[in-house]
């Protein structure tokens, strides 16, 4: 059994969360700036030039990539030979997340009461966490920090077995018809299909942070990325919404076994700055 003090995990998720809101990741920034000279759009490319710029201000600087801030959302997989000791787990967690809103001037955004008070939290807490548990003695944290401009605009939808390949992408693309340019485009868009309702949101969350470039094991499911890929940047949308092929910069699909009688799909749709970190303790 391996013991971690609840310091530690505030001291990491304090780190986290200024990491991913200062460093954007290098697929990220590489994917912006190989859009940059393939964007057909003057416009367009004009807006890709001031996010690259935007990104090197906010590393060099340490100032946040964005205003929103976003909620902290956490995808935590716990070894099942790891002992917490000195406090309690979540509360170290919500701890480091308002260590770092406070100390990194980062933007609270959270209220107390989502339909009647609506009063700010003033901390950014509490954050959402995602707990696993799994082998080994060690435990593994990502960490994204997820606007609601482009999380107002996701999707669920509860397809069935015979809608098919076509009714997913038709989603897809629809999802990001109906975005337009209130997601800060060019968008990473993450799809989870399977499972049931709740958990193909959770596969298509954990997608927006997964690397660009990279794929599905499966081949039927990579080429339906590349696939939903180019319908997508056919709409014509583009960088911040003003026209151009760069509407999105990934489409980043996971699947789940999931009912005969049915085939979930949720699509969370995230900004330019797709902001994740993550860290092992």
């Amino acid at each position: 059994m391996r013991e971690i003090s609840a310091l530690q995990v505030t001291e990491k998720i304090k780190e986290l969360c200024l990491k991913a809101n200062y460093d954007i990741g290098a697929d990220v920034e590489k994917a912006v700036q190989q859009a940059m000279e393939t964007e057909p759009s003057p416009a367009g490319r004009s807006v890709l030039c001031q996010l690259c710029e935007n990104y090197k201000i906010a590393r060099e600087e340490r100032v946040a990539i964005c205003q929103d801030t976003g909620m902290a959302v956490f995808f935590i997989d716990v070894g099942q030979e790891v002992h917490f000791i000195g406090g309690d787990f979540e509360e170290a967690v919500q701890e480091g997340v308002r260590k770092a809103y406070a100390e990194g001037y980062l933007r609270k955004s959270v209220v107390a009461d989502p339909l009647f008070d609506r009063k700010n939290t003033g901390d950014n807490t509490p954050s959402i966490l995602h707990i696993r548990l799994v082998p080994g003695d060690q435990v593994h944290i990502l960490m994204t920090a997820k606007g609601f401009g482009s999380e107002n605009m996701s999707a669920v939808k509860m397809l069935v077995p015979a809608d098919g390949e076509q009714g997913v992408l038709d989603f897809i693309v629809e999802t990001a018809r109906k975005a337009g340019p209130n997601p800060c485009p060019p968008m990473v868009i993450g799809v989870g299909i399977g499972g049931t309702l709740e958990q193909a949101a959770l596969l298509a969350k954990r997608m927006t942070a997964r690397a660009i470039g990279s794929h599905h094991p499966d081949p039927r499911y990579a080429a339906l990325e590349e696939k939903a890929l180019c319908a997508v940047n056919r709409l014509g949308i583009g960088p911040a919404g003003i026209g151009g092929e760069t509407t999105a910069l990934a489409v980043n699909i996971a699947s789940h076994p999931t009912h005969i009688a049915g085939m979930p799909v949720a699509i969370n749709i995230c900004c330019h700055a797709a902001r994740h970190a993550e860290g092992i303790l």
